[in-house]
């Protein structure tokens, strides 16, 4: 049985268990000052060669995402996203609860927005002040909610384009790790260098027990951030234990390397689903998750079989979305691909 439903499904990485049993010696200042937290953000400084980014951890990525927001726009104010993002369709309005303000969604193929996407609505949306919520924010999910990757040179237009209009960028990295590790880039590339003002750092899918990170690149949004943080509950009282995982996550490359491996098990599983009759892939594969569609009697067997994925009505009636993590083996991956075959089920 494979179980391809979320990486959240995928269980801590050792290394991550073993720097929390590590922290937990003796007392540490509280509230982030202790020394692992110190640790952590030097590591975030050094990964992302931001040496004046400041960093703050917590507990889940829907809040990270609430708060980084939160930093950037004021209730009479708008978020730029995707239709499909995260903060747009799986936060339950969080965003519009931590910032007061509303998130305006533009459409873009395979779950990516374009310079020519937004700066339209832009100028349009200004001429008719104030009558109308003013766009201050535009947030990128890197990968995207479909599974494909902004190269560093698409987030360096989209950036552009932002700032010359007056927004600010927020890039939701749930799945960051999978992007820079397709990518093959330095972090800063698509980050920092490129123009992102504030990231969501995400660990959970990649390894955490429940750790993320906003990690603000402009100084100018970090000034009344520790009030933000505070006030969303999300300021850690033992944050040793947040920030250890995130330590263990950065330090030697863990958090690419999981990547990585999560990355090349989508490809794998891809190539064998690709060779099957009845099987089209929707997007193209470029991090972690795959968008098929399959024939609803293969669907079944599968799930009879005990293999977990989601359908994703959204694409299509026969659409499905399968992700792959850091846990995901081969063995799993062949599993899936033989109960998918049954009764000569190929070209």
């Amino acid at each position: 049985m494979a179980s391809f439903a979320s990486d959240n499904a995928a269980f801590v990485h050792p290394a991550v268990l073993a720097a929390i049993a590590a922290a937990n010696e003796g007392f540490a200042p509280a509230y982030g000052g202790d020394p692992v937290t110190a640790a952590m953000r030097e590591a975030f400084r050094a990964t992302f060669e931001a040496p004046d980014a400041q960093i703050w951890p917590v507990f889940n990525g829907s809040a990270c995402n609430g708060l980084a927001l939160a930093a950037m726009i004021r209730p009479y104010e708008s978020v730029l996203a995707h239709r499909i993002a995260h903060i747009n369709n799986d936060a339950c309005g969080l965003p519009e609860f931590f910032t007061g303000g509303k998130i305006v969604a533009l459409d873009g193929a395979h779950g990516k927005l374009t310079p020519n996407g937004f700066a339209n609505l832009v100028a349009t949306t200004l001429e008719h002040a104030p009558h109308t919520s003013r766009p201050r924010a535009l947030s990128l999910t890197q990968s995207t909610e479909l599974g494909t990757v902004y190269t560093p040179q698409e987030v360096r237009a989209l950036c552009a384009v932002a700032h010359q209009h007056g927004l600010y960028v927020h890039m939701d990295g749930a799945r960051l790790a999978n992007a820079v590790a397709s990518l093959g880039c330095r972090p800063a590339e698509v980050t920092s260098e490129a123009g992102v003002d504030i990231l969501s750092f995400g660990a959970t899918k990649n390894g955490a027990l429940a750790a993320e990170a906003v990690v603000i690149f402009n100084p100018e949004l970090a000034r009344d951030f520790p009030y933000i943080h505070k006030r969303g509950g999300q300021l850690p009282s033992k944050a040793r234990f947040i920030s250890a995982q995130l330590l263990a996550l950065l330090q030697d490359g863990l958090w690419l390397d999981l990547a990585a491996h999560a990355n090349r098990m989508a490809r794998s599983l891809r190539d064998g689903l690709e060779a099957l009759n009845g099987v089209s892939v929707l997007h193209p594969v470029e991090a972690n998750e795959l968008f098929v569609t399959l024939p609803r009697a293969v669907a079944d067997r599968l799930a009879s079989a005990g293999h977990r994925f989601y359908p994703w009505p959204n694409s299509g009636p026969d659409a499905y979305r399968l992700v792959t993590s850091f846990q995901t083996t081969d063995e799993d991956i062949a599993a899936f691909l033989k109960d998918a075959n049954q009764e000569g089920w190929h070209v």
